[in-house]
């Protein structure tokens, strides 16, 4: 039986100009079923909703796929001798944006951190159900990670001065942050710190979702020369 937000999303991911096979798109929607049941328990997000959570959860995570993969395949790829690259997905929650992408970017490692355990869990038994290889729930503090990342995002988690703050040693050399926001975050970008550069804001459209969106693209001021 067809799932029923499966047109609304294959709708979005057309208006993303974002090709995904049959089985992500399975995933993807299975990926939402999960958190609607573990929400009744866990409470995992406000947003229960079923289209809602098609707009502000999944699309709203599907819109950073492309410009992600750009900013990869341009050379954002560390020097820390791994063969694929790896992003840490931030204060992950139920896995926003971290597991959209481990489905749509089978390519590159995803761990999603989060201090609360049972979102780790979550984001574990996610990558079991799914049978995504790639994906990692780690129940831990930002600050205390020792591995060493060619992406660290954030979306919903922290001002990028925190973000960036709290996370300066789990990004790899020649590494990028991606900071998800709403509005364009003025002053948030005034309060970073002279060593983080901000090289790029980049401004996204959200199929269905009536709000501005930008990923903040950000590096350390020593390799922004």
């Amino acid at each position: 039986m067809t799932h029923p937000l499966t047109a609304g999303l294959r709708q979005g991911l057309e208006g993303l100009s974002l090709p995904l096979s049959d089985s992500q798109v399975a995933q993807l929607l299975a990926y939402l079923d999960l958190i609607a049941k573990w929400t009744r328990v866990y409470n995992l997000t406000a947003v229960r909703n079923p289209v809602e959570m098609l707009t502000h959860h999944l699309l709203d995570s599907l819109a950073v796929i492309r410009p992600l993969q750009s900013r990869l395949e341009g050379g954002a790829l560390a020097s820390h001798g791994a063969t694929r690259p790896r992003l840490l997905d931030v204060g992950s929650g139920a896995g926003l944006p971290g597991v959209v992408i481990a489905i749509c970017c089978p390519d590159i490692e995803v761990d999603c951190v989060d201090t609360v355990g049972k979102k780790a869990a979550f984001i574990q038994q996610v990558a079991a159900t799914l049978r995504l290889s790639n994906l990692r729930g780690v129940h831990n503090r930002v600050e205390s990670l020792t591995e060493r990342y060619d992406v660290v995002c954030s979306r919903a988690f922290a001002s990028l001065h925190d973000f960036t703050r709290w996370s300066a040693n789990a990004l790899a050399e020649q590494g990028v942050w991606m900071g998800l926001k709403g509005k364009y975050p003025g002053d948030e970008l005034q309060a970073l710190p002279p060593d983080v550069h901000v090289f790029h804001v980049e401004p996204l459209q959200v199929p269905g979702l009536g709000a501005e969106r930008c990923i903040v693209w950000m590096r350390p001021a020593v390799f922004s020369s």
